[in-house]
């Protein structure tokens, strides 16, 4: 390995065009934002240094031993994340990048591409949700915050009308339709960004020419070995000094080298995909898959090091992927069916153990509708509500996967909801709540994840296959200082009002449907309509602890106060919790 002569950035994204260039498998994928690629633009107009960058020469007869990946010239959050593989041919040798792969991506989608990440505010599902942008250059002025020199943004083109005399938005891929350096002071001159002796806008405009076509700004070394294991040690050794490679990065890396059959790459993130696309979504990772791999493949290291990344392990993992890859899809479609979504599993790991009991059972198809298997799910329900509400997952998970899994081993014959209890009782992770949690349990409120599973453990009869809804059961639309004047409600009472209508007193869970008809009529009129006759209003007290007091809604800190007794019992009792402790 040796430094070569630098060359120019037109070359280095011409040959990514041709895919002279390319990314071996052994790469993670694209993980900068806009700001990061406007801001390594700011970086070389300024001529500051932006690293050297490390290739690795692929010889033509070893283009079938290895899988690549062409560049991305463009990125969109939701629909184009991946890098595409490539089959390379030909008697020419291709250049893959082993360090420099961020830099290189976001050269290249600002000068040939176009970037798309989520605005706020809108839903995932929505296509207006992530526009089309483009990188720009302000030629007009250089910006007079943020600590850039230039003002490089990406923007929709409709954005970039041009504001007279404080904007002028040039497109940085334009730089290529000029041939010669002199053209991009006539571009100035024939647009009036000369006028009034300016000079920042045709400097500027000839410094963006310099450094995409004349200086020789990539400097690389080269490797030029064939062995993938070399490679793969000098990628570990290149990457694992800071903290932006991640160590689950290493191991997908690992991975990939050490898989014959399966392209772990593509495989392990098409995982993430469908995982994700589950239900009303999740949002796992590939830290996620990767854990539950070395947990499921009974690897006794499930710590995310270098050292446990054995190619022993690997292959071990490659063998048993079909078998893993089932017993996460039914998990989470299992979880799922239990209501819970990425709003409300706080904790991706709690359900490792509900994966690593079904991939035991040889993770049946049927898991979720087996009436073989219903006490399974009860308990493992149960087992998950208590791990999330006693953030059992939190701060060191191997701390507990390591034992939860010992015990699994050791009573293969169902999900041993007991033996989990027992064995982590007196622990720092003991699952087990007392009367001061209680109260902690209490105080949870509307939108806050550990909301949902709370109210789960108070509703276990519902059908979570059927669409529900975390629903105020005195109607929030009424917490005005309108509804309470026109209930004669005296001010200086507000507050029992205005800060308690989203405490957990005041929350149901009901059917979809349902709920959309209750809509924000008074809860006392609503239930009056609603429940026609004495039993059906006395189960629907019953099924939603109801209290036996006024629903007006003039008396709403008494209703609040009594159903919270009633709440704090039935979770105390549900819970095995002594409320005389």
């Amino acid at each position: 390995m040796g430094f070569e002569t630098p060359i120019t950035i037109e070359k280095v994204i011409q040959g990514m065009q041709e895919n002279k260039y390319v990314l071996p498998a052994i790469q993670r994928e694209f993980v900068w934002d806009a700001e990061q690629i406007e801001k390594l633009f700011d970086s070389l107009m300024r001529g500051y240094p932006i690293g050297s960058f490390l290739f690795w020469k692929i010889e033509p007869d070893h283009l079938k031993d290895f899988q690549f990946y062409r560049f991305m010239d463009h990125f969109h959050e939701r629909d184009y994340r991946h890098n595409e593989p490539i089959e390379l041919v030909g008697s020419n040798s291709v250049t893959a990048v082993l360090d420099g792969q961020q830099r290189l991506t976001a050269l290249n989608l600002g000068l040939k591409g176009w970037y798309a990440n989520k605005m706020p505010y809108y839903r995932w599902n929505s296509d207006y949700a992530f526009p089309m942008k483009r990188l720009y250059l302000n030629l007009l002025n250089p910006p007079e915050e943020n600590g850039n020199a230039y003002e490089f943004k990406m923007l929709q083109d409709r954005e970039v009308k041009n504001i007279e005399g404080k904007k002028y938005w040039f497109r940085v891929s334009e730089i290529f339709k000029f041939k010669e350096l002199q053209e991009t002071m006539y571009y100035c001159i024939e647009n009036g960004l000369t006028a009034d002796r300016r000079t920042f806008p045709s400097s500027a405009l000839m410094e963006l020419y310099r450094i995409v076509k004349e200086k020789p700004l990539v400097n690389y070394f080269q490797e030029e070995s064939q062995d993938l294991d070399k490679v793969l040690n000098i990628f570990i050794r290149v990457n694992s000094g800071g903290t932006v490679l991640s160590y689950s990065d290493m191991l997908l890396s690992i991975a990939t080298a050490a898989w014959k059959k399966i392209d772990a790459r593509k495989a392990i993130y098409d995982l993430v995909d469908d995982l994700n696309d589950i239900g009303e979504k999740f949002t796992f990772n590939k830290d996620f898959v990767l854990k539950s791999c070395l947990v499921l493949s009974d690897i006794p290291a499930i710590e995310f090091r270098v050292s446990n990344f054995t190619r022993e392990n690997m292959e071990k993992i490659e063998k048993n992927w079909e078998s893993i890859a089932r017993a996460l899809n039914e998990t989470v479609k299992l979880i799922s069916s239990w209501g819970y979504s990425w709003q409300t599993l706080v904790s991706a790991y709690a359900i490792i153990p509900l994966a690593y009991t079904i991939y035991k059972l040889g993770s049946p198809s049927n898991f979720i509708s087996s009436n073989k298997y219903t006490e399974d799910r009860t308990l493992m329900r149960k087992w998950l509500q208590i791990a999330l509400l006693k953030r059992t997952f939190s701060g060191t998970p191997d701390n507990v996967l390591r034992p939860v899994r010992k015990v699994i081993q050791e009573n293969l014959n169902g999900f041993p909801f007991n033996a989990i209890l027992e064995e982590l009782k007196g622990t720092t992770r003991s699952m087990q709540f007392d009367a001061a949690e209680l109260d902690g349990l209490m105080s949870y409120r509307y939108e806050q994840p550990y909301t949902f599973s709370v109210l789960t453990f108070l509703y276990p009869w519902l059908r979570y296959d059927q669409q529900f809804h975390v629903d105020h059961i005195f109607p929030r639309a009424m917490f005005t200082a309108k509804e309470l004047r026109k209930h004669n409600i005296a001010q200086e009472n507000w507050p029992l009002w205005l800060d308690h209508y989203n405490d957990l007193g005041n929350l149901q869970l009901l059917q979809g449907p349902v709920n959309i008809a209750k809509s924000d009529e008074p809860f006392d009129t609503w239930i009056t309509k609603e429940c026609t006759t004495p039993e059906k209003l006395a189960a629907y007290k019953g099924l939603h602890f109801i209290p036996e007091c006024s629903l007006k809604f003039e008396d709403f800190p008494a209703f609040l106060e009594e159903r919270e007794k009633i709440l704090r019992t039935k979770l105390a009792d549900v819970l095995d919790i002594h409320l005389w402790q």
